[in-house]
């Protein structure tokens, strides 16, 4: 049987359902939803993901059969709405839409007004009685497909229709008459044959064709594969097309558009949250054009009246789908609505993007409201998104200048310097500059700019523009629709209403939660992670297997840690210890003395401050496991490097500089991170591991006995390629420890274990298990080593592997699971072979990264460890990982 592309919705009957995401889009899943469960949408048929897929594997040409089955169901879309595509008497209009499985706003293309032409342009207005909203539409059809499907800039067309504008004196396009849109018709079709060297086309089926393809071909243009770069949306899952008929909002005074949220998208309060205008269509919404008015009474600011007031039928038509919908999908629902002639239209429903404080008091309070249970709340806030609620808000006692207001459209506080581009935006952040992008409204060509901006500011737009929502799915801070300033692009500045002039590279501060626009930088203040997310993390805790500890090298960040709910330290890096001011001196004397019992002197002048390093951990993470590793970096990273340093040493030492420039020389090496580090240093320099684990013994034991403390450290020896390092430096471990515990009389259970970060350290881990009691795995290393990347210099390059689909994402970043993955499972299961207690962690920066803290509960490592800000991030997608093993 030949395979089925296109699926029929609409007047009671419909072919798909919300199951089919993945083959229908999730607008012509909810399309076809909508449509069973009874609500009035306009019909229309959905062109399948596999059809993309088809489209792109033939060089975009369709299976043989496919224009057969569209034709087939336009007839049935036209039975549907009683009227004719391309119908000299009876037009039937049809929109053209992209939908991909996960929402990806803006960034594909759409086509409105499709099959008008000067013929049926007539019998458009013989339907409506009105030439003006006619030709209104045929000039936004020629405006519109002329960039999606012809490839004009969009700009040519835009020019022509301010100039009318300002001819007619006039400021919005609904001022314009009906003459004069029938006159910018015909200079807009002049224009595109001008421009182009072809007419525009006039046959309706030439029209939905070319538009299909355009929608099918915008999966791959630049917003789109950046959206999908940005979210790990895989490229192969393709988009659906989803063709409908068209209802009008732009009729007249009768007839109005819409988006709304079935709860406000900010802050997650239930409450109906959204905007409309009169006498519109969808697109005037969201680009900017016109002020939005509020959707309900209660949000108006008095100006503008809302749909409430305005239409209370259809207002109360919607809160009843409101209600229905959040019932059938148990989630916050994005819907786009239009009236026609006082009758309401659904046109589209999804999930809401959210931000992180919405998307857990959502999940909270439909727990409470009886309509999703804990594991689904918890399933419904991205592990990544958390991300935006543990970084610092603004100083409520800080001075403020405030110069603007605009809409808080996406919360959160940014500080940075002015640019007007997205181009702009993103060269700073590659310079590590703060930037806040500043335009007059963001289009999707901007995804790029906004990604790399710390925050957006538009002069318009509404709640729900395409800023606001791009931003607040980004988890960005967004003050839109800022009226009050003027952006002048070619002067790189902007105007207060105050008269004061911002250029490009001054600094302002953005308070995403009220709008408010600052002079300058202004202080922040941490987070409080109380109530909803205190209450959902505790769910997190009931349904998670693997352990979450911290990556921490002071007592302050360990206290951090712990209040974000850290479970022990998994890495403790001594050697930020001795970068201090008093301590990086004798670590130098250690490494340039002459003979062994120089470095012990060396080393007594350090013994005392590793353990004062020590008892402040460990009073810190009292009753949790601590995890130290021993000295791990090269020797010449603590050397000094000019010669006044040199000669301050020298000093201190009481040698000559030369002797010493030349011990310097001698010391530096090639490829440091293949050098001589990690175990290596234990075993030509025994007596720097004799130090540190007779200051981790002596801080234990003094707490054991003086403060009644139960501790186990795990002393964790770095680098081992081979069994036979670890024989050589473990008893030398259990000797020193034993020393102390006996000196201090006192009973202290320790662990000594080692950091798996080598290929040959996984691949032999059943012989290195014998002599350790844990693993864990160093993921930044083990990356590096199995790859053969520097991690220093890699940067260099690696965009371009991974803008080139070479690797999928930066290896640093996100875990190798198909390589560096399967060394860490060899390593866990030839580990466990030989030590089924033994104890599995990794501490490397993936521990915090979502995908990879599901890959380490999969392998069956005990914990995952990562730095104090990312432990809320890695509980959570522990619970995710144990939840998604429950469902199978």
């Amino acid at each position: 049987m030949a395979a089925k592309y296109v699926y029929f919705f609409g007047a009671n009957q419909t072919e798909g359902g919300g199951q089919m995401r993945n083959l229908l889009g999730g607008k012509g899943a909810n399309l076809a939803e909508m449509t069973a469960i009874g609500l009035p949408v306009p019909a229309g048929f959905t062109l399948t993901t596999e059809l993309c897929t088809e489209f792109y594997r033939n060089d975009r040409r369709y299976p043989e059969g496919v224009r057969e089955e569209v034709a087939e169901n336009l007839q049935k879309l036209e039975l549907a709405m009683d009227k004719r595509f391309g119908d000299p008497a009876n037009p039937m209009l049809l929109s053209v839409r992209s939908g991909s499985r996960v929402s990806m706003p803006g960034m594909m293309d759409t086509v409105l007004n499709l099959g008008l032409n000067d013929t049926t342009v007539q019998g458009l207005i013989a339907q409506s009685g009105d030439d003006r909203f006619a030709y209104d539409s045929y000039r936004r059809f020629i405006q519109m497909y002329s960039n999606v499907v012809l490839g004009m800039d969009g700009e040519i067309l835009e020019h022509i229709l301010e100039n009318m504008k300002e001819t007619r004196g006039v400021d919005l396009d609904t001022e314009l008459t009906g003459d004069d849109m029938k006159q910018l018709v015909a200079l807009f079709k002049a224009k595109v044959k001008e421009t182009l060297n072809q007419e525009f086309p006039d046959d309706p089926e030439e029209q939905l064709w070319g538009a299909i393809n355009a929608v099918f071909g915008s999966w791959m243009n630049p917003r789109a594969v950046t959206y999908r770069k940005l979210n790990n949306i895989p490229a192969d899952w393709g988009t659906a097309v989803n063709v409908q008929a068209m209802v009008f909002g732009n009729m007249g005074d009768d007839c109005a558009t819409g988006v709304a949220f079935t709860r406000n998208p900010s802050t997650g309060e239930n409450r109906f949250f959204g905007e409309f205008l009169l006498n519109a269509q969808g697109e005037d919404v969201v680009a900017g054009i016109r002020t939005p008015q509020p959707i309900d009474k209660d949000s108006s600011d008095g100006q503008l009246p809302s749909l409430e007031e305005v239409m209370p039928e259809c207002y109360q038509q919607l809160l009843d789908i409101r209600q229905l919908l959040e019932k059938h999908y148990r989630d916050m629902q994005d819907i786009e609505f239009t009236i026609e002639k006082d009758k309401l239209y659904m046109l589209q429903t999804r999930g809401g993007k959210r931000t992180a404080t919405a998307a857990v008091k959502i999940a909270v309070d439909m727990v409470r409201e009886g309509l999703i249970d804990k594991k689904t709340a918890v399933l419904r806030v991205a592990p990544e998104q958390l991300d935006q609620l543990l970084h610092p808000s603004l100083d409520p006692r800080a001075r403020k200048e405030i110069i603007a207001t605009g809409l808080p459209a996406s919360p959160g506080a940014a500080s940075g310097e002015i640019v007007f581009s997205a181009e702009d935006a993103e060269n700073a952040a590659k310079l590590g500059l703060k930037v806040i992008l500043v335009r007059i409204e963001t289009s999707p060509e901007d995804i790029h700019g906004m990604n790399a901006a710390q925050g957006i500011l538009t002069a318009r737009g509404g709640m729900t523009s395409h800023a606001a929502v791009v931003a607040r799915g980004m988890g960005k801070c967004c003050v839109a629709g800022c009226g009050s300033i003027k952006v002048d692009y070619k002067t790189q500045q902007f105007a207060t209403a105050a008269g004061e002039v911002f250029k490009k590279g001054d600094v302002i501060t953005l308070d995403g939660s009220t709008g408010e626009v600052m002079k300058g930088s202004v202080d922040t203040v941490q987070p409080s992670l109380t109530g909803d997310f205190g209450k959902l993390m505790e769910w997190v805790d009931q349904f998670r297997r693997l352990r979450v500890r911290t990556n921490a090298d002071t007592p302050n960040d360990a206290a951090v840690a712990r209040n974000f709910g850290a479970e022990g330290i998994g890495l403790c890096r001594t050697e930020h210890m001795f970068f201090e001011g008093d301590r990086i001196m004798a670590m130098r004397e250690m490494i340039l003395a002459e003979d062994v019992e120089g470095r012990k002197l060396a080393l007594s002048k350090i013994l005392p401050m590793q353990k004062g390093d020590f008892l402040g951990l460990f009073r810190e993470m009292k009753g949790l496991p601590v995890t130290i590793r021993l000295l791990d970096p090269p020797l010449h990273e603590f050397l000094p490097h000019t010669d006044k340093e040199l000669e301050e040493l020298a000093g201190v030492m009481n040698v000559a500089a030369k002797i010493l420039k030349q011990k310097v020389e001698y010391l530096h090496e090639f490829n440091p991170m293949l050098g001589h580090r990690g175990c290596r240093l234990g075993v030509t320099f025994p007596e720097i591991y004799d130090m540190q684990v007779q200051a981790i013994m002596e801080a234990a034991c003094e707490l054991v006995s003086e403060e009644g403390f139960e501790i186990v450290p795990e002393i964790m020896i770095p680098l081992v390629g081979h069994v036979a390092e670890l024989k050589l430096l473990r008893p030398r471990v259990i000797r020193v420890a034993d020393e102390v515990i006996a000196r201090y009389g006192v009973q202290v259970k320790y662990l000594i274990g080692t950091m798996i970060e080598l290929p040959r350290a996984a691949l032999t881990a059943d012989e290195i298990a014998r002599e350790a009691e844990f693993f864990s795995f160093g993921t930044n290393d083990l990356t590096q080593t199995a790859f053969g990347l520097s991690r220093d210099d890699a940067g260099k390059f690696l965009p371009f592997y991974v803008s080139r689909d070479i690797l999928p994402q930066d290896p640093f970043v996100v875990l190798d699971q198909d390589g560096v993955g399967q060394l860490v499972r060899i390593g866990c299961e030839k580990g466990r072979k030989t030590r089924p207690g033994i104890k599995l962690g990794i501490c490397g920066e993936h521990g915090g990264e979502p995908s990879s803290v599901i890959f380490c509960h999969n392998a069956g490592l005990d914990y995952v460890s990562c730095s104090p800000y990312r432990v809320p991030i890695a509980r959570l997608a522990a619970a995710h990982a144990a939840l998604l093993e429950e469902r199978g």
